[in-house]
Protein backbone atom coordinates (compact mmCIF):
# COMPACT_ATOMS: atom_id res chain seq x y z
CA UNK A 1 0.00 0.00 0.00
CA UNK A 2 0.99 3.78 -1.08
CA UNK A 3 0.63 6.36 1.29
CA UNK A 4 -0.38 9.63 -0.65
CA UNK A 5 1.52 12.56 1.98
CA UNK A 6 0.42 16.18 1.84
CA UNK A 7 3.74 18.09 1.69
CA UNK A 8 3.76 21.48 4.06
CA UNK A 9 5.92 23.71 2.23
CA UNK A 10 5.73 27.69 2.64
CA UNK A 11 2.31 29.25 2.95
CA UNK A 12 1.31 29.73 -0.93
CA UNK A 13 2.31 26.50 -1.65
CA UNK A 14 0.97 24.73 1.63
CA UNK A 15 -2.57 26.55 1.03
CA UNK A 16 -2.45 25.06 -2.54
CA UNK A 17 -0.93 21.46 -1.71
CA UNK A 18 -2.68 20.75 1.71
CA UNK A 19 -6.56 21.74 0.53
CA UNK A 20 -8.48 22.74 -2.35
CA UNK A 21 -8.24 26.86 -2.97
CA UNK A 22 -5.94 29.44 -1.66
CA UNK A 23 -6.51 32.93 -1.89
CA UNK A 24 -4.58 35.25 -4.37
CA UNK A 25 -2.39 37.61 -2.31
CA UNK A 26 -3.26 40.73 -2.10
CA UNK A 27 -0.89 44.24 -2.09
CA UNK A 28 -2.58 47.14 -0.71
CA UNK A 29 -1.66 50.11 0.46
CA UNK A 30 -3.41 52.05 3.09
CA UNK A 31 -6.51 53.78 2.05
CA UNK A 32 -7.06 57.71 2.76
CA UNK A 33 -8.83 56.90 5.41
CA UNK A 34 -5.86 54.78 7.55
CA UNK A 35 -6.92 51.10 6.84
CA UNK A 36 -3.89 49.24 7.45
CA UNK A 37 -3.51 45.61 5.63
CA UNK A 38 -2.12 42.55 8.33
CA UNK A 39 -1.39 39.22 6.71
CA UNK A 40 -0.71 35.66 9.13
CA UNK A 41 -0.04 32.62 8.50
CA UNK A 42 -0.60 30.16 11.86
CA UNK A 43 -2.26 26.71 12.56
CA UNK A 44 -5.24 25.99 13.72
CA UNK A 45 -7.87 23.39 13.63
CA UNK A 46 -5.38 20.71 12.15
CA UNK A 47 -4.70 23.16 9.17
CA UNK A 48 -2.86 26.00 8.10
CA UNK A 49 -4.22 29.32 8.48
CA UNK A 50 -4.36 32.13 6.18
CA UNK A 51 -5.74 35.99 7.42
CA UNK A 52 -5.74 39.25 5.42
CA UNK A 53 -7.32 41.32 7.60
CA UNK A 54 -8.22 45.01 6.60
CA UNK A 55 -8.85 47.51 9.74
CA UNK A 56 -8.14 51.11 11.30
CA UNK A 57 -7.18 49.45 14.30
CA UNK A 58 -4.97 46.51 15.76
CA UNK A 59 -3.89 43.82 14.32
CA UNK A 60 -6.35 40.75 15.79
CA UNK A 61 -5.13 37.99 13.26
CA UNK A 62 -3.77 36.03 16.19
CA UNK A 63 -7.06 36.72 18.32
CA UNK A 64 -8.93 35.22 15.39
CA UNK A 65 -6.17 31.76 15.64
CA UNK A 66 -7.21 31.80 19.07
CA UNK A 67 -11.19 31.82 18.51
CA UNK A 68 -10.59 28.96 15.73
CA UNK A 69 -8.46 27.01 17.99
CA UNK A 70 -11.42 27.24 21.08
CA UNK A 71 -14.00 26.20 18.60
CA UNK A 72 -12.11 23.24 17.96
CA UNK A 73 -11.20 22.27 21.48
CA UNK A 74 -13.81 23.48 23.12
CA UNK A 75 -16.61 22.81 20.90
CA UNK A 76 -16.18 20.16 18.11
CA UNK A 77 -12.53 17.55 18.40
CA UNK A 78 -13.83 14.24 18.98
CA UNK A 79 -10.21 13.62 20.37
CA UNK A 80 -10.49 16.34 23.17
CA UNK A 81 -12.10 15.33 26.27
CA UNK A 82 -13.06 19.30 27.48
CA UNK A 83 -14.54 19.09 23.91
CA UNK A 84 -18.64 18.99 23.96
CA UNK A 85 -18.41 16.51 21.21
CA UNK A 86 -16.14 14.15 23.09
CA UNK A 87 -18.26 14.24 26.06
CA UNK A 88 -22.05 13.58 23.85
CA UNK A 89 -19.67 10.50 22.28
CA UNK A 90 -19.01 9.37 25.58
CA UNK A 91 -22.62 9.49 26.90
CA UNK A 92 -24.10 8.35 23.55
CA UNK A 93 -27.79 6.56 25.04
CA UNK A 94 -28.02 8.94 27.65
CA UNK A 95 -29.66 12.07 27.56
CA UNK A 96 -27.04 15.08 27.52
CA UNK A 97 -26.97 18.76 27.88
CA UNK A 98 -25.24 20.98 25.41
CA UNK A 99 -24.69 24.28 24.82
CA UNK A 100 -26.85 26.49 22.42
CA UNK A 101 -24.71 26.99 19.89
CA UNK A 102 -23.56 23.41 19.49
CA UNK A 103 -27.35 22.69 19.35
CA UNK A 104 -27.60 25.69 16.71
CA UNK A 105 -25.16 23.85 14.52
CA UNK A 106 -26.54 20.57 14.62
CA UNK A 107 -29.91 21.29 14.07
CA UNK A 108 -28.80 22.36 10.85
CA UNK A 109 -26.38 19.69 9.95
CA UNK A 110 -29.05 17.71 10.71
CA UNK A 111 -31.23 19.22 8.32
CA UNK A 112 -28.76 19.18 5.50
CA UNK A 113 -28.60 15.03 6.38
CA UNK A 114 -32.15 14.85 5.89
CA UNK A 115 -32.32 17.13 2.86
CA UNK A 116 -29.80 14.79 1.37
CA UNK A 117 -31.38 11.33 2.37
CA UNK A 118 -28.15 10.54 4.20
CA UNK A 119 -25.46 11.74 1.89
CA UNK A 120 -23.95 14.02 4.36
CA UNK A 121 -24.23 12.55 8.32
CA UNK A 122 -22.14 13.66 10.77
CA UNK A 123 -22.54 10.19 12.70
CA UNK A 124 -20.56 8.12 11.02
CA UNK A 125 -17.34 8.53 13.31
CA UNK A 126 -16.76 4.89 13.52
CA UNK A 127 -16.81 4.61 9.86
CA UNK A 128 -13.73 7.85 9.33
CA UNK A 129 -11.67 6.10 12.58
CA UNK A 130 -11.88 2.70 10.54
CA UNK A 131 -10.45 3.58 8.05
CA UNK A 132 -8.58 6.38 9.10
CA UNK A 133 -7.34 7.76 5.87
CA UNK A 134 -4.67 10.39 6.29
CA UNK A 135 -3.74 9.00 9.16
CA UNK A 136 -1.20 6.73 10.63
CA UNK A 137 -3.41 2.99 10.15
CA UNK A 138 -5.12 3.91 7.06
CA UNK A 139 -6.42 0.17 5.26
CA UNK A 140 -8.74 -0.87 3.62
CA UNK A 141 -11.03 -2.35 6.55
CA UNK A 142 -12.44 -6.03 5.55
CA UNK A 143 -16.47 -5.99 4.41
CA UNK A 144 -17.31 -6.98 7.88
CA UNK A 145 -15.75 -4.30 9.97
CA UNK A 146 -17.66 -1.58 7.72
CA UNK A 147 -20.81 -3.30 8.48
CA UNK A 148 -20.37 -3.54 11.99
CA UNK A 149 -19.72 0.16 12.57
CA UNK A 150 -22.61 1.27 9.69
CA UNK A 151 -25.41 -0.47 11.66
CA UNK A 152 -23.88 2.27 14.67
CA UNK A 153 -24.38 5.17 12.13
CA UNK A 154 -27.70 6.96 10.58
CA UNK A 155 -28.46 10.63 11.03
CA UNK A 156 -31.33 9.80 12.68
CA UNK A 157 -30.23 8.10 15.39
CA UNK A 158 -29.87 11.69 16.78
CA UNK A 159 -32.53 13.31 18.19
CA UNK A 160 -32.62 17.08 19.41
CA UNK A 161 -34.80 19.13 21.86
CA UNK A 162 -33.78 22.68 22.43
CA UNK A 163 -30.61 21.87 24.46
CA UNK A 164 -30.68 18.22 25.29
CA UNK A 165 -29.35 15.56 22.46
CA UNK A 166 -30.19 11.92 22.87
CA UNK A 167 -28.13 9.43 20.52
CA UNK A 168 -28.53 6.16 20.10
CA UNK A 169 -25.49 4.05 22.51
CA UNK A 170 -22.70 3.23 20.16
CA UNK A 171 -23.12 6.23 17.93
CA UNK A 172 -20.57 8.86 16.76
CA UNK A 173 -20.75 12.51 16.12
CA UNK A 174 -17.49 13.56 13.92
CA UNK A 175 -18.59 17.19 12.51
CA UNK A 176 -15.04 17.11 10.46
CA UNK A 177 -17.02 17.59 7.45
CA UNK A 178 -18.23 20.71 8.45
CA UNK A 179 -15.52 21.99 11.05
CA UNK A 180 -13.97 24.72 9.26
CA UNK A 181 -17.32 26.08 8.02
CA UNK A 182 -18.46 26.52 11.20
CA UNK A 183 -15.20 28.14 12.06
CA UNK A 184 -15.35 30.41 8.86
CA UNK A 185 -18.66 31.39 10.67
CA UNK A 186 -17.44 31.84 14.22
CA UNK A 187 -15.01 34.49 12.78
CA UNK A 188 -17.33 35.94 11.05
CA UNK A 189 -19.48 36.58 14.04
CA UNK A 190 -16.44 37.88 15.62
CA UNK A 191 -15.99 40.25 13.27
CA UNK A 192 -19.01 41.77 13.15
CA UNK A 193 -18.36 42.77 16.75
CA UNK A 194 -15.05 44.58 15.36
CA UNK A 195 -16.57 48.51 14.21
CA UNK A 196 -12.06 49.13 13.05
CA UNK A 197 -12.46 46.08 10.63
CA UNK A 198 -13.56 47.04 7.14
CA UNK A 199 -12.73 43.43 5.38
CA UNK A 200 -10.98 40.03 5.72
CA UNK A 201 -10.27 36.75 3.62
CA UNK A 202 -10.01 33.47 5.52
CA UNK A 203 -8.55 30.55 4.33
CA UNK A 204 -8.53 27.26 6.32
CA UNK A 205 -6.75 24.73 5.08
CA UNK A 206 -7.49 25.72 1.29
CA UNK A 207 -10.87 23.84 1.68
CA UNK A 208 -12.82 26.62 3.33
CA UNK A 209 -13.16 30.31 2.36
CA UNK A 210 -14.24 33.13 4.23
CA UNK A 211 -15.17 36.79 2.01
CA UNK A 212 -15.76 39.41 4.86
CA UNK A 213 -16.67 43.01 4.09
CA UNK A 214 -14.41 44.63 1.05
CA UNK A 215 -11.21 45.67 0.37
CA UNK A 216 -9.71 49.38 0.54
CA UNK A 217 -9.56 49.61 -2.98
CA UNK A 218 -12.82 48.15 -3.69
CA UNK A 219 -11.82 45.02 -5.98
CA UNK A 220 -12.86 41.48 -5.93
CA UNK A 221 -11.97 39.23 -3.93
CA UNK A 222 -11.05 36.14 -5.87
CA UNK A 223 -10.03 32.60 -4.85
CA UNK A 224 -7.97 30.42 -7.18
CA UNK A 225 -9.42 26.80 -7.55
CA UNK A 226 -6.40 24.18 -7.48
CA UNK A 227 -6.63 21.12 -10.49
CA UNK A 228 -7.62 18.50 -8.25
CA UNK A 229 -5.29 16.41 -10.44
CA UNK A 230 -2.55 18.51 -10.23
CA UNK A 231 -2.52 20.38 -6.61
CA UNK A 232 1.19 21.72 -6.83
CA UNK A 233 0.93 22.95 -9.94
CA UNK A 234 -1.14 25.09 -12.28
CA UNK A 235 -4.86 26.26 -10.62
CA UNK A 236 -8.07 25.00 -12.51
CA UNK A 237 -9.73 28.48 -12.09
CA UNK A 238 -10.68 31.44 -10.13
CA UNK A 239 -13.79 31.96 -8.43
CA UNK A 240 -15.60 35.64 -7.37
CA UNK A 241 -17.16 36.25 -4.16
CA UNK A 242 -18.65 38.73 -2.30
CA UNK A 243 -18.00 40.26 1.07
CA UNK A 244 -20.52 37.85 3.21
CA UNK A 245 -19.85 34.42 1.04
CA UNK A 246 -18.51 31.11 1.77
CA UNK A 247 -16.56 29.31 0.46
CA UNK A 248 -15.88 25.26 0.44
CA UNK A 249 -14.61 22.57 -1.52
CA UNK A 250 -14.87 18.37 -0.80
CA UNK A 251 -12.56 16.46 -3.48
CA UNK A 252 -10.98 13.06 -3.99
CA UNK A 253 -7.24 14.66 -3.31
CA UNK A 254 -7.09 15.94 -0.41
CA UNK A 255 -6.01 12.70 1.94
CA UNK A 256 -5.87 8.98 0.15
CA UNK A 257 -3.90 6.87 -0.78
CA UNK A 258 -3.22 4.04 -3.60
CA UNK A 259 -4.05 0.62 -3.83
CA UNK A 260 -3.61 -1.54 -7.22
CA UNK A 261 -4.39 1.52 -9.04
CA UNK A 262 -7.52 2.34 -7.35
CA UNK A 263 -7.67 5.85 -5.66
CA UNK A 264 -9.36 5.55 -2.11
CA UNK A 265 -9.87 9.03 -0.22
CA UNK A 266 -11.68 10.22 2.66
CA UNK A 267 -15.32 11.30 1.46
CA UNK A 268 -16.79 8.20 2.71
CA UNK A 269 -20.57 7.15 1.47
CA UNK A 270 -22.37 6.56 4.41
CA UNK A 271 -24.78 3.89 3.16
CA UNK A 272 -21.69 1.82 1.79
CA UNK A 273 -19.07 2.62 3.74
CA UNK A 274 -16.88 2.90 1.19
CA UNK A 275 -14.83 5.56 -1.01
CA UNK A 276 -17.45 7.60 -3.08
CA UNK A 277 -16.49 6.72 -6.86
CA UNK A 278 -18.93 8.51 -9.13
CA UNK A 279 -17.18 10.00 -11.51
CA UNK A 280 -16.53 13.60 -9.52
CA UNK A 281 -12.94 14.85 -8.16
CA UNK A 282 -14.54 17.80 -7.00
CA UNK A 283 -17.11 20.30 -5.82
CA UNK A 284 -17.14 23.63 -5.22
CA UNK A 285 -19.97 25.39 -3.31
CA UNK A 286 -20.45 28.92 -2.33
CA UNK A 287 -23.54 30.63 -0.35
CA UNK A 288 -24.07 32.42 2.58
CA UNK A 289 -22.71 30.42 5.61
CA UNK A 290 -19.34 28.43 6.08
CA UNK A 291 -21.36 25.68 7.76
CA UNK A 292 -24.09 25.12 5.25
CA UNK A 293 -21.00 25.48 2.47
CA UNK A 294 -18.95 22.78 3.77
CA UNK A 295 -22.23 20.49 4.62
CA UNK A 296 -23.33 21.30 0.86
CA UNK A 297 -20.04 20.60 -0.65
CA UNK A 298 -19.71 16.83 1.04
CA UNK A 299 -23.01 16.03 0.19
CA UNK A 300 -23.20 17.42 -3.48
CA UNK A 301 -19.79 15.20 -3.80
CA UNK A 302 -21.48 12.03 -2.71
CA UNK A 303 -24.87 12.52 -4.17
CA UNK A 304 -23.28 13.34 -7.74
CA UNK A 305 -23.69 15.91 -9.84
CA UNK A 306 -27.49 15.14 -11.43
CA UNK A 307 -28.65 14.43 -7.55
CA UNK A 308 -26.87 17.13 -6.19
CA UNK A 309 -28.65 20.11 -8.12
CA UNK A 310 -31.89 19.64 -6.13
CA UNK A 311 -30.25 20.15 -3.12
CA UNK A 312 -28.45 23.62 -4.10
CA UNK A 313 -31.42 25.14 -4.89
CA UNK A 314 -33.29 24.35 -1.90
CA UNK A 315 -30.15 26.14 -0.01
CA UNK A 316 -29.73 29.22 -2.74
CA UNK A 317 -25.93 27.90 -3.03
CA UNK A 318 -24.06 27.67 -6.17
CA UNK A 319 -21.15 24.93 -7.14
CA UNK A 320 -18.48 23.94 -9.85
CA UNK A 321 -18.43 20.18 -10.22
CA UNK A 322 -15.18 18.81 -11.66
CA UNK A 323 -15.29 15.24 -13.56
CA UNK A 324 -12.52 12.46 -13.81
CA UNK A 325 -13.00 13.68 -17.83
CA UNK A 326 -11.97 17.21 -17.00
CA UNK A 327 -14.87 18.81 -17.71
CA UNK A 328 -15.92 22.00 -15.41
CA UNK A 329 -19.68 22.04 -14.67
CA UNK A 330 -20.75 24.81 -13.44
CA UNK A 331 -24.49 26.53 -11.72
CA UNK A 332 -26.39 29.00 -13.48
CA UNK A 333 -25.23 31.68 -10.69
CA UNK A 334 -21.27 30.77 -10.77
CA UNK A 335 -21.22 31.43 -14.46
CA UNK A 336 -20.34 35.08 -14.59
CA UNK A 337 -18.28 34.58 -11.69
CA UNK A 338 -15.98 31.70 -12.30
CA UNK A 339 -12.82 31.84 -14.71
CA UNK A 340 -10.95 29.13 -16.24
CA UNK A 341 -7.06 29.25 -16.12
CA UNK A 342 -6.45 25.64 -17.25
CA UNK A 343 -6.55 24.42 -21.27
CA UNK A 344 -6.54 21.03 -20.42
CA UNK A 345 -10.39 21.34 -19.23
CA UNK A 346 -13.83 22.52 -20.73
CA UNK A 347 -16.11 24.07 -19.52
CA UNK A 348 -19.72 22.71 -20.26
CA UNK A 349 -23.81 23.66 -19.53
CA UNK A 350 -25.27 21.75 -16.79
CA UNK A 351 -28.19 19.31 -18.63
Amino acid sequence: MRSHALKKKAFLATAAAAGITMVFPVLCAASENDIQTYTNTDFAMDTVVSETLYTTGDDINSKLTSVLTDVETNLLSWTNESSQIYKVNADSGKDKEISDELSGYLERLLKIAKDSDGAFDPTIGKLIRLWDIGGENQKIPEEAEIKNVLKDSGYQKVSLDGTTIRMDEGCSLDLGAAGKGIGCDVVSDFLKTQEDVSGMILNLGGSSVMAYGEKPDGSDWKVAVTDPRDVEGDYLGAITLEGGEFLSTSGDYEKYFMEDGKRYHHILDPKTGYPVWNGLDSVTVVCDSGLLADGLSTACFVLGMDDALELLEKYNAEAVFVDEDKNVYLTSGMKDRFELMKNTYTVKELQ
